[in-house]
């Protein structure tokens, strides 16, 4: 294989739901799981389609308890074409389907570069002989509302004929998600289905509770020649177009299916059908297609230029991948937020949580548009935050964990456990902690961007908004003569309450105390940096009472840290939980990832043990460089040196069972600082985590947006100790052995291409020529000035594997 390209040999029943998402391919609108064209779901294959924003509501009974979840909606199969066939004066065969022993040198290879599926497969027919049959697919990323399909058939040594059916298919659920299957799975309604001649079919239908209306079209063509004959049927739930073409020994014969898809949601139509069939209409054949997606795709390649040599290299690469399959240029036309799941599966239901702070990092330095559109989505969904937090009795803004169409609390009030089969109460809506992470992606985006424009309008909104909910939440406490942060859950995730309480949430979360403390003084020096006028109109704009300012200053100094043992707690009373016993554990079962789930199947609860799902405190070092995080501390009125640092991190490191794959990455990234003869192990996990499918079968429900974004952030800015800041570059390289060299390119402040390359003791930096003013350039020991049309070589430590 390629640096470009990832091959799976082979058919494998039980890797496919893998190999599935793993090939997905997407532009941004609407995503395609790699299923083979001829299976409808079943327990092998899912082809799910995923329009980005489209969500139903509907309702289920579980437990006997009423639940309403908010589903991303799998809509209707349009990659369906399945074949038979026969010899000359012969009979029909059964239709194809995929079974190992009559499938020869079956192979998919993923096509990264050109974003193509090309599957190759000689398939034995007991009646008819071998057929030699190659499939090539695509979504179109310079138009979004296209995709197509083209099928080769080559008979060896017979002659006769194929029948081929394609297909618009309807009678599709949401199944995804096998622990799902106790809840109301059908999200269509109103399927109708009609033809028009000579070549197209099309289906429309409206999801149930949110009434989005879906229409799409397809045309089947030979390449070639015509079709012996040509039928189209339309049925309840499903348009057919079945052709039958000849084949001759050894001459290959070319189908090609093109499909439009627009929904109600689309701007600039009047209906989507009539859309849908226009843009068919006016579409090329198979290869103008392929040329004009291929030319789109080379220009995003462009603007997001990565060199890693090796195997991190094409992991990177197919992370990049899948990360622009998600996130398009098109995304920034679309009212959407960053499912944590990319556009590839049915896991958490295709909600948005907080894996934009995976995610941002990139996207601002090479598709600021991007970034800027989904910070938009929070944005429309601030007056719903506001509500929230009123409801509770709070002032400001209160974003929900799980967000989805419209910003109201998506997370569930119940999950099942698989082990145990119960269900139990779910407090994950208690991490508020998303708050922060919104104003901190605000706030970098502005600083990477210079968007001023939007810091002062949008972005001071929310940021106000949200500093507003903090020290509203923030309780004094005269005998600590500190602020208390009460009830909540932090990043861990596995501790939602302390042993035997009556409530759920924790006190003093450190992660949320610490970033709750950063979101305050960002705030306050938002407001003094604004312009007298703006400042003022955006006080009366959110009603902001001369009383709230001084208190806003004084919690941000005074919130509650708490440490034990000269580390940072977890949380106040982490220290008087019991330590778990891991050997026993990890020798008792073969994956401990999900503890949790684990110790609750036995009648215990991993609230009583020091044992964390994810990085918890550590997220700190995962945001903050290391001269940040002492500035908060020391503003806070703790002091936390390396020392202090590296005894914390030293601690978690042996009570994390990384139950989540973003784990791997804050680990490697903050070990890449604190201790580099470590960082590898968790890097490495980080970059196989979905590959590999570490997380034991949850890759194919669908990719982790946040991980795959985060390794290449880990590069970006881990490596490189990259911050935009003060209107310059800011990097201090870490020297970790395993990835030594590597480049890239970005964009900053108005500079399109600036070029980032790490040689062995050196770190060049190039500007592209523009009429641009020099970009500065600041390191830990010096401050450069690099002109347009210049390269700067700077020499750097060398490696040391150590730390």
């Amino acid at each position: 294989m390629s640096e470009w390209t990832w091959e799976w040999n082979g058919y494998d029943p039980a890797g496919e739901r893998l190999r599935e998402s793993l090939c997905t391919l997407g532009n941004g609108y609407v995503a395609t799981r790699g299923a083979v064209p001829e299976c409808r779901a079943g327990l092998v294959h899912y082809p799910g389609t995923y329009a980005a924003g489209c969500y139903n509501r509907p309702r289920s009974t579980v437990a006997g308890r009423q639940v309403v979840n908010e589903d991303l909606v799998n809509l209707p199969n349009w990659l369906l074409l399945r074949f038979r066939l026969r010899r000359a004066e012969g009979a029909w065969g059964s239709w194809f389907s995929p079974r190992p022993h009559t499938l020869l040198d079956h192979r998919h290879t993923l096509d990264l570069r050109r974003a193509m599926l090309t599957r190759t497969f000689r398939h034995r027919d007991r009646e008819a002989g071998v057929v030699a049959v190659e499939q090539t697919r695509l979504v179109h990323m310079g138009d979004p509302h296209l995709a197509a399909l083209r099928t080769v058939f080559t008979a060896e040594g017979w002659a006769g004929e194929v029948e081929i059916e394609s297909c618009l298919d309807g009678e599709v659920i949401n199944g995804n998600v096998h622990r799902y299957r106790a809840l109301d799975r059908h999200q269509l309604s109103q399927v109708r289905t009609g033809a028009l001649a000579p070549h197209t079919v099309w289906l429309t239908c409206r999801t149930s509770t949110s009434d989005i209306a879906v229409a799409m079209a397809a045309r089947t063509v030979l390449a070639e020649g015509s079709a012996a004959s040509s039928e189209l049927r339309q049925a309840r739930h499903r348009a057919v177009h079945r052709l039958v073409v000849p084949l001759a020994p050894g001459r290959p014969s070319a189908v090609e299916k093109t499909v439009a898809l627009h929904t109600s949601r689309d701007a600039a139509i009047s209906d989507p059908l009539g859309a849908a069939l226009d843009r068919l209409s006016a579409s090329a054949d198979f290869p103008g297609l392929l040329n004009s997606h291929v030319a789109a795709w080379e220009r995003l390649w462009r603007r997001a230029e990565l060199q890693v040599p090796g195997r991190s290299g094409r992991v990177l690469r197919l992370h990049l991948f899948h990360l622009l399959q998600t996130l398009s240029p098109h995304t920034a036309d679309l009212d959407v937020g960053v499912p944590a799941r990319g556009l590839h599966g049915e896991a958490y239901r295709g909600h948005v949580f907080w894996d934009e702070l995976f995610v941002l990092p990139y996207l601002n330095l090479h598709f600021p548009e991007v970034s800027r559109a989904l910070l938009n989505y929070r944005y429309r969904r601030l007056p719903r935050a506001c509500r929230a937090a009123a409801a509770s009795g709070r002032a400001g803004a209160m974003y929900p964990w799980q967000s989805g169409s419209d910003g109201r609390e998506e997370s569930q009030e119940w999950h099942l456990n698989p082990h145990s089969g119960r269900w139990l109460p779910d407090h994950s809506r208690l991490q508020h902690h998303v708050g922060s992470a919104i104003a901190y992606d605000v706030w970098q985006y502005c600083e990477a961007t210079g968007d001023t424009e939007f810091l002062h309008t949008r972005g001071a909104e929310m940021l106000l908004q949200i500093a507003r909910f903090w020290a509203d939440l923030a309780d004094f406490d005269p005998g600590t003569k500190r602020y208390h942060i009460r009830g909540v859950v932090g990043p861990d995730e596995y501790h939602d309450a302390y042993p035997g309480a009556a409530r759920p949430g924790l006190d003093d979360n450190a992660y949320t105390n610490v970033t709750a403390a950063w979101v305050l003084g960002r705030a306050l020096d938002l407001l003094r940096r604004l312009p007298a006028w703006r400042r003022e109109e955006l006080r009366d704009r959110v009603r902001l009472d001369g009383d709230e300012i001084p208190k806003w200053e004084e919690v941000s100094r005074r919130l509650w840290v708490p440490f034990h043992g000269g580390v940072i707690s977890q949380f106040e009373g982490y220290d008087d939980l019991a330590e778990l016993d891991w050997d026993s554990y990890r020798a008792r079962y073969d994956d401990i990832r999900r503890l949790d789930r684990i110790l609750e199947a036995e009648g215990d609860t991993v609230n009583r043990y020091k044992a964390s799902k994810q990085a918890d405190v550590l997220m700190l070092g995962h945001l903050f460089s290391p001269a940040e995080l002492r500035r908060l501390f020391e503003r806070l009125g703790y002091h936390l040196d390396d020392e202090v640092w590296r005894g914390t991190v030293d601690y978690y490191l042996g009570r994390t069972s990384h139950g989540s794959t973003l784990s791997g990455l804050v680990h490697g990234l903050v070990l890449a600082r604190a201790r580099r003869a470590d960082a590898w192990q968790y890097v490495q996990e980080a970059l196989e985590a979905d590959i590999a499918d570490v997380q034991g079968g949850t890759t194919g429900e669908g990719i982790h947006l946040g991980a795959m974004a985060g390794t290449l952030d880990l590069v970006q800015r881990g490596l490189t100790g990259l911050e935009t800041r003060e209107g310059a570059l800011w990097l201090d390289p870490v020297p970790l052995p395993a990835l030594s060299e590597y480049g890239f390119s970005l964009r900053c402040r108005g500079h399109w291409g600036v070029r980032i390359r790490r040689l062995s003791g050196r770190l060049e930096i190039g500007v592209p020529d523009s009429e641009e003013s020099p970009l500065r350039v600041v390191l830990a020991d010096r401050a450069v000035t690099v002109a347009p049309g210049e390269t700067c070589t700077l020499v750097v430590p060398a490696e040391d594997p150590g730390g």
